[in-house]
C-alpha cells in the first residue's frame, strides 16, 4: 500500500491538515482506499489535539481534525513512507539528518510544483491565518497531487 507522511513542528495545525486534504483529494481521485495518508510533528507532543482554529477553519472546508491526535517523528518508523512531505526547509533538513535511511524519500511539499517555500505556522494568529493555511495547503496539493501520485508510486 502506497504511504505518506505529512510533517510539521507540532503536528496540530499544517500537517493534520495536510493529512486530511490529501486523503480528500485521493479519494476523489478513487485512489483513498489504497493509500496510507498520516501526518506528524518534529517536536510533537504525542496525544494533543490539533489547535482549535485550524479544526475551525478546516470544517469550513468540509474537514473534520476534532479527533486528530499529534504524533511525533520519534514515535514513529518512518521507513514504513514512500513519500514523506514537511512544511519547512527545517523540517526537511531536521529528517535527513537525524534520519539518513530515508533522506531520499523526504522533501518540501511545494518542490512538488518544482519551487521553494515554507508553509508559514499560523498558531498565534487570528483564524484568518488558518484560513489562509487551508487555502494555500488545498491549492499547493491540488495542482501537486500527479507528483505526489507519481513519486510515491515509484519508491
Amino acid at each position: 500500500m502506497p504511504s505518506i507522511l505529512i510533517v510539521c513542528t507540532a503536528n496540530q495545525c499544517r500537517s493534520p491538515l495536510g493529512e486530511a486534504l490529501l486523503r480528500q483529494l485521493l479519494q476523489a481521485d478513487a485512489k483513498g482506499a489504497d493509500w496510507q495518508v498520516e501526518s506528524a510533528g518534529t517536536w510533537a507532543t504525542n496525544g494533543r489535539s490539533a489547535h482549535p482554529d485550524m479544526c475551525i477553519a478546516a470544517e469550513e472546508s468540509g474537514l473534520d481534525l476534532y479527533q486528530h491526535q499529534a504524533r511525533n517523528v520519534d514515535a514513529i518508523s518512518l521507513e514504513q513512507y514512500n513519500l514523506i512531505l514537511t512544511m519547512e526547509q527545517s523540517h526537511k533538513e531536521a529528517l535527513q539528518i537525524e534520519f539518513p535511511s530515508i533522506r531520499n524519500r523526504v522533501f518540501l511539499l511545494s518542490e512538488m510544483l518544482g519551487v521553494t517555500y515554507d508553509i508559514p505556522d499560523p498558531i498565534g494568529g487570528p483564524l484568518d491565518d488558518y484560513r489562509a493555511t487551508v487555502r494555500e495547503l488545498k491549492r499547493l496539493l491540488q495542482l501537486s497531487l500527479p507528483r505526489i501520485i507519481d513519486l510515491t508510486q515509484s519508491t
